[in-house]
Parts: C-alpha cells; sequence; structure tokens
C-alpha cells in the first residue's frame, strides 16, 4: 500500500466531496485524514491521507475527475510534526510546562524523533471541559497535560472519558479532583512537560504504565 499526501484544489459547490471520493473508493483508496484547508466562492482546498494499492493510478484518475483543478503532492502530517502533547490551563503553569516538553522533545527530535507541542491557555470549568474533550478528536494527540492551580468537576468527568479513549492524562499537582483522575500527577511543571514527551517517544525507556507510584 502507498501512502499519498495530497492537497486538491477543486471547485466549490456541493457533490465534490462524493466525486473525490468516489474515484478514491474505485482505486480501493482508504482515506485516513481528511481537512478542508481553506473555502472560497470560486475553489476549494482539501488535504487527503490516503492509503491505496496504486497511487499513480489514483492520482491519474484525480487529474481526470471534473471536479479538480491542481494536485500537489505534499508530505504527511505524521511525517512532519510527528505525535502531538497538547498542554492547557493557566498560562504561566502552561508556560512553565511547555518549558520541559520543548526541550525534551527537542532532544529526541534530534535523534530522528517527530514530537511537537501545541499549548493553549485557558481559563474557566466549561472551557477546560470542552478542550479536554476536543483533543481526543485532535489528529495524532498522544498526551494531555492540565496545568493549573484548581481543576475539578466538569473538567474531571472530561479527562474520565479522554483517558477511557486511550488518551494519556499528566496532570499538575494541584487543588481539585482531576490530578485523582489522571494517569500520572507531577508536581513540577518543566518536570511535567519532560515526562509528557517521554511517555510517548519511541526514542525514550520511560512508560508511565511501569511506574510503581503516580504522584511526584
Amino acid at each position: 500500500m502507498s501512502q499519498l499526501a495530497l492537497v486538491l484544489t477543486t471547485r466549490s459547490g456541493p457533490g465534490v466531496l462524493h466525486e473525490v471520493s468516489g474515484v478514491i473508493a474505485a482505486h480501493q483508496g482508504d482515506i485516513t485524514t481528511f481537512t478542508i484547508v481553506d473555502h472560497g466562492e470560486a475553489q476549494t482546498r482539501l488535504l487527503l491521507e490516503v492509503s491505496v494499492p496504486d497511487g499513480e493510478s489514483l492520482l491519474a484518475a484525480l487529474e481526470a475527475a471534473g471536479s479538480v483543478k491542481a494536485i500537489e503532492r505534499v508530505a504527511t502530517f505524521q511525517h512532519v510534526f510527528g505525535k502531538r502533547v497538547i498542554i492547557m490551563g493557566g498560562g504561566a503553569q502552561v508556560g512553565q510546562v511547555a518549558i520541559g516538553a520543548i526541550a525534551e522533545a527537542d532532544r529526541h527530535n534530534i535523534r530522528g524523533e517527530k514530537i511537537s507541542v501545541d499549548t493553549i491557555p485557558l481559563v474557566g470549568e466549561q472551557p477546560l471541559a470542552e478542550a479536554v474533550r476536543a483533543v481526543s478528536r485532535l489528529p495524532r494527540a498522544r498526551v494531555l497535560v492540565l496545568a493549573g492551580s484548581l481543576m475539578g468537576g466538569e473538567i474531571e468527568k472530561a479527562v474520565r472519558e479522554v483517558r477511557a479513549q486511550g488518551l494519556t492524562v499528566i496532570s499538575l499537582n494541584m487543588a481539585g479532583s482531576v490530578p485523582d483522575a489522571s494517569d500520572l500527577v507531577v508536581t513540577d511543571p518543566v518536570q511535567a512537560g519532560v515526562m509528557a514527551v517521554m511517555a510517548i517517544a519511541d526514542t525514550a525507556r520511560f512508560r508511565i504504565d511501569r511506574l510503581s507510584k503516580r504522584v511526584f
């Protein structure tokens, strides 16, 4: 199977996705990632990552499709950005966690890994709960770090939900019930960032499930 990452420039309007997906299905292609990059009145740009037995045949068929104006082959997001660490919470704590995560990611990326770090400062129970739940819908997100002084209630429920979907959650040692719901609790924010990257890095030997304790 060939893995293709394609940016398609198409006309805008009804039926475009139907035609494009129909061409891919006719070539036994499996769409693994799909994003509408840009949508205007005249044209739309689509990003697709497709696993397909014959990439060249699929490209030729897409070029012949009536809705497709141009095709650009690009690198996959997994190749460019790799696994993602998501950090959210209070701005000061998020910044300190990011220091540790970025420094550790750099160490592994030099060895050939691809790990990226995303941050968003947020306050309020409902915005944080919504953001936590949204992480499970982000492509390539592997670990979430919650950085703040007080988190609980609906945020705790959201943490338990995303953990049940396979996401690793690390919490700072804070007030509230979120630490009780997390995989790992770390007091020092810089260390939390370092441990988050180590937990998902292929070039590290650190594994959360092998720890004899959960709070550091």
